[in-house]
Formats: C-alpha cells, structure tokens, sequence
C-alpha cells in the first residue's frame, strides 16, 4: 500500500497553464498519475495538451471529474486563496507546491482547511510521490521505485538525495513525503509517522529534520510511545550558525531548542538511530531489522 496517494487518486492541478504548473504537470501524467483536470480563471472550456480539460473553479472541476486530490501551483499571492477554494470544493487532500505563502495568510488557511476535513501537505513542499502508483508535486520519479520504506522529510533537496541512496542500494519505498520548512504548514511529522505506523506495507520508516522549531523532537517522543516499526533519522543544518536562517523559513536556530545538536540528541534518546551523512542512512536501514 503506500499513504495518502495511491492508484486510485484523481488529481487537479491549480495553475496547470503557468510555467511551473504546466512543466510538472507533464511529469506527472507520464509517471502514470490520473490526472483529470486543471484550474486557471478565465481559461475554462480550453483543453490542457488537447487531453486534459481546464476549468474556471474548482468547484466545478470536482463536479465535473470526480477529482479527489489538487496540486497547486500558484504565485505566493494567490495561494492561500487557491487552497480554501479546494478545501470549500470538498476536496479532502490538498498539496501545495508554492513557496513564499506569507505565515499571516496560513493562519487564516490552516483553520479553515482543518474545519473542511481536508488535509494540507505544504505549502513551500515538493509533494509526495507513491511508487508505481502516483506522483503529486515535483519529486523525480526517476529517482524513486517501489518498495517498503516510508519517507518523510523537511527538505526537498534532502529528500532527493536520500531516495536516490536508497533506491540504488535496491531500497525501496512505499511513499515519500516532503511536508516542508514553513513555521505553518498543513501536515507534520507526526501525520506522516501515524500514517506510515497504520500502513501494512510500510516495514521501516526515514524521517529527514532540519534547524528551527521542535517539531523532530515532538516527532521523536512520538516514536518512542506510539510505533512499533524501527525509524531512522537525519538532521539538516549540523554545521548551521545560531540566528541564520538556513533555506527554509522555518530553519532558523533561536535558543537551544533548534539546533541540530539538540534534536540529534532527542532522536538517539528516543530509539531513532542518526545519520552523520545522508548516504549513511541505507547502513542504518539495513540494520534497523
């Protein structure tokens, strides 16, 4: 199985005639994934790559094609706009490429996105990608194959790498999730470690941190209570200055409770083994078991 995606999935893209939008758009049709429809104002009625159909709202895309997930790929002053429209539409997973969403527009998104029922991934994330079955965002699918690892991580790049390590030591994954580095995004750790725990497939999971905020040590605690599969872990930013935002918004060491050092510890005193460097991952996977 895998989490969150699956063969099943119907997706919309918001923003499929921009730049980006149309670009992975692409992608992820020729990875296989069901994309049914797009959404650009003003553009509705027009066919995307004379195959998918573009609406006006979402509303009637999800009328129209039974879309039961959205991408969005919009510029930061419309995103948070484009995400409660999804969530108003009734669609219950919403994944949000975007980056640069100002924090004051997601305190407003957040809320409303919970009360709707749906789920956010992101936004400022490069989605998520399920083996074999579904691709939604930017990961290469190239880079992943089907397996039963779990992955979820903070950083794209990150992400990227890790994935690549796994895949060629023939590890391979049952989703991988990119929840982001902004101080408010729609899914943590915790959602994912849950969801990868619940999943039948999933026999071992990745979780990829990095500086800023305590949401890794959280996430540690809850490994310890709540799962019984062996989590291994990494920690971006080791060498990171106090007071320097690194890459992300949220990657910003204030106090001690950011540093890489601090949620290093909190891993290892909670039975998650770390990595020093990203390819060590794969040696830590094979003797997770």
């Amino acid at each position: 199985m895998s989490i969150f995606i699956d063969n099943s999935t119907r997706l919309l893209v918001q923003g499929i005639t921009g730049r980006d939008g149309s670009f992975h758009t692409r992608q992820m049709i020729e990875y296989g994934t069901k994309v049914v429809g797009g959404v650009t104002p003003g553009k509705g009625g027009q066919k995307f790559d004379e195959t998918v159909p573009i609406f006006n709202t979402v509303e009637q895309a999800v009328k129209e094609t039974g879309a039961n997930a959205t991408v969005i790929y919009v510029p930061p002053m419309f995103a948070a706009d484009a995400m409660m429209e999804a969530a108003d539409a009734g669609i219950p997973f919403i994944v949000c490429i975007t980056e640069g969403v100002p924090v004051l527009d997601m305190t407003k998104v957040y809320p409303f996105v919970k009360e709707k029922g749906a789920r956010l991934l992101g936004p400022n994330c490069p989605g998520l990608i399920s083996p074999g079955k579904s691709k939604v965002g930017i990961i290469p699918g190239r880079i992943c194959t089907p397996g039963n690892i779990g992955l979820v991580s903070r950083s794209g790049t990150l992400t990227y790498e890790v994935v690549f390590q796994m895949t060629r030591a023939g590890m391979g994954q049952t989703t991988c999730v990119g929840i982001g580095g902004d101080p408010i995004n729609g899914t943590n750790f915790i959602d994912c470690l849950a969801a990868f725990e619940a999943d039948p497939d999933t026999t071992s999971v990745v979780m990829i941190g990095e500086i800023g905020g305590t949401d890794e040590q959280e996430a540690a605690t809850f490994v310890k209570e709540k799962m019984s599969k062996p989590v291994v872990g990494f920690i971006a930013g080791q060498t990171a200055p106090p007071g320097r935002r690194m890459g992300h918004a949220g990657a910003i060491i204030s106090g001690s409770a950011g540093t890489a050092a601090e949620k290093m510890q909190a891993f290892e005193e909670n039975g998650i083994s770390v990595a020093k460097r990203p390819i060590d991952v794969v040696e830590l996977l094979r003797n997770a078991h």
